[in-house]
């Protein structure tokens, strides 16, 4: 999965990627975000489709950008991104980390978006991600 912030650079990476037998799904949230955020539509473009995505395809409301905002520092967004993991995230923040891991499972696996974001949520409440992350962290020390 990748995310662009450029929907022109967005299609050719659809166009190299067309050419391959790679499963892949390339996005750009027409906000202007280089990942799904769930403020508005994005652009999916995959081995299986080319499609405008809407928040509302995993039942799930548009949120403000206010409601999603990274830290202002390197230190700021990893602590953001820590207390997601261990449940401390917004309802916001969780529905945009599921919605991106959603759409790279489900590429992976052959999963409806749908699908993969209810992986991702599980995971996410059951702490596997975060156990993952850990492990993650222990390999590249």
């Amino acid at each position: 999965m990748v995310g662009d912030f450029s929907l022109e650079l967005a299609r050719l990476y659809g166009y190299l990627y067309q050419n391959t037998n790679k499963k892949y799904a390339i996005l750009h949230d027409l906000g202007g975000y280089d990942e799904i955020s769930l403020t508005g539509n994005a652009k999916v473009i995959s081995n299986k489709e080319d499609k405008i995505f809407t928040p509302d395809e995993l039942n799930i409301e548009t949120f403000l950008a206010s409601e999603i905002k990274g830290g202002l520092t390197v230190k700021d967004s990893a602590k953001i991104f820590t207390n997601i993991l261990n449940g401390k995230g917004s309802e916001a923040q969780n529905n945009v980390v599921c919605a991106n891991a959603g759409l790279a499972i489900a590429t992976v696996n052959n999963l409806t978006h749908q699908e993969g974001f209810a992986l991702a949520e599980r995971s996410l409440k059951d702490k596997k991600a975060l156990k993952s992350f850990t492990k993650l962290l222990e390999f590249s020390n």
